[in-house]
Formats: structure tokens, sequence, C-alpha cells
């Protein structure tokens, strides 16, 4: 499909009244070209479903309220939006902030360097050396797995932009 060259050079013609057909001659396009931009059709779709319930204004409140505490949940981020007087949904506040390219991940903390392992084992096994079967039988051996019981072992999560290091943002 030929394009036109400029659109500048079909609003002129075509309000003087001359025909379709005509200015695409003289434009160097089709003729379906110069109907499309007459008509104005050019500009692209409209937008498609269901019209956004938040402002770009509410939505850098949002962003903002992200960035000033990123160990708060979204209940209390959703908390403090709809406090500020914006009317969404905890979802539509996950959208925002998910939109915003966060994503509320556990931070891993850098383990202490343990210089010397094989002294700190020799020492705890000293102190156990006496220990009889019946302190020996409540110890369980994980072999050094970490058992999760509950949701509150994960520690506190952090709201971070893909790319950004994993470390406590302090």
């Amino acid at each position: 499909m030929v394009t036109c060259q400029s659109a500048n050079q079909l609003k002129t013609p075509a309000k003087e009244g001359k025909p379709q057909t005509f200015i695409a001659k003289e434009a160097g396009c089709s003729q379906s070209a110069v109907s499309k931009h007459v008509n104005r059709k050019l500009t692209g779709r409209k937008k498609c479903g269901r019209k956004r319930c938040t402002t770009n204004r509410e939505n850098r409140s949002l962003e903002r309220l992200v960035k000033q505490n990123r160990f708060k949940n979204l209940g209390e981020l959703h908390k403090e939006w709809t406090e500020a007087g914006v009317k969404a949904s905890r979802a539509t506040t996950h959208r925002r902030v998910t939109e915003f390219g966060y994503s509320c991940r556990i931070p891993l903390v850098k383990p202490l360097l343990n210089h010397r392992p094989r002294q700190r084992r020799l020492t705890w096994a000293k102190e156990k050396k006496k220990w009889t079967v019946a302190q020996w039988s409540k110890v369980l051996f994980s072999d050094e797995s970490k058992f999760c019981i509950s949701f509150e072992n994960q520690g506190a999560r952090v709201w971070r932009k893909g790319g950004e290091a994993h470390s406590l943002l302090l």
C-alpha cells in the first residue's frame, strides 16, 4: 500500500472540494489513504474496554506512597490511598502498583560470612558432649534445610522494580 507523503498535502485540496482521486494522484498515494486522512480515521483505533477509575494524578500519588515506604503491604497501601480520597478496589491498587513495574518480593539478606564454620561446629559438639539420649531425642536434624511452618518466617516483603538489587532497601 502506498502511503501519503504528508497529511498537510491532503487538507488543503480537500477543503477546496476536490475529489479524493484527484488528491491521491497529486499527493502520490492511494485513494483509501486520502479518505482516511480526510475523515480523520488514521489517528488510530479508539480505546476499547472499561474506562479507568483512577486518574494519572491519583496513580502518581500511589506511586509516591510505594516509594516512601517499600515495606508496606498491599492492604496498608490501599488503605492510605483510599483515605486520600481515591475510590478504587484493592485489586485496582495492586494492578496500578504492578503497572509501575513493582512486585512484592522477600529481600535476600546476605548471610554473615562465617570464617570458622569448623570451629563453631566443634564448639557446639563439645557443649553437647554429655547430653543424654532423652535430650538427643528432642533434636531434629534437617541437613540445614529451612522449614517454614508459617508465613511469619519469611520476613518483611519489599516492593521492588525489576532489576533492582535483591537487598534490603533501608
